[in-house]
């Protein structure tokens, strides 16, 4: 594998253009390489080559609560990557649709709760269901961004690909 000259990142040995920064690279017969194949040159981009945790790894962290996507929406070279933006908006916005419906439930359930006996089993199965539904779905976004899937809640994932595509 050969290194881009202007940026160090890792590229293909045939490559005519760096994937990172674009600039063209020298001809392999034209005796001037991009750089050596040891090391990368020190001016490389630190945001390309200092990442810590892989991309559908910190997708998949941006579920766990909102400190994390807000951390990689936030932080170097996560800010720039448009997978674990995608999936830390999604993240933010599943939150706050689930407070949103819970605030709804709660209404809800504050009137079934006037109901004597009837009204409590109601509320006790709905509760019981919306818990079961909101833990399957965090699952399958989990899962869905470790397996470097971009998996689109309806309408969460449009506003969440709208604002990763900026």
């Amino acid at each position: 594998m050969a290194f881009c000259g202007n940026c160090g990142t890792q590229m293909a040995d045939n490559a005519g253009f760096c994937p990172n920064c674009g600039k063209a690279t020298a001809p392999a017969g034209s005796g001037a390489a991009a750089t050596p194949q040891s090391a990368p040159a020190t001016n490389y981009n630190a945001a390309a080559a200092s990442a810590p945790l892989a991309e559908n790894v910190a997708g998949m962290l941006a579920y766990f609560t909102i400190i994390p996507a807000i951390i990689f929406l936030v932080i170097e070279p996560y800010k720039r990557n448009r997978f674990v933006r995608f999936h830390s908006f999604q993240s933010l916005f599943f939150v706050a649709g689930v407070v949103i419906v819970d605030i709804a439930l709660r209404i809800v359930s504050s009137i079934l709760n006037l109901v004597p006996m009837m009204g409590w089993m109601i509320t006790t199965i709905m509760w019981s269901l919306w818990g079961l539904a909101v833990l399957a779905l965090w699952l399958l976004l989990v899962i869905k961004a470790y397996q470097h899937q971009i998996f689109k809640l309806p309408f969460i994932g449009d506003l969440a690909e709208k604002q990763a595509g900026a």
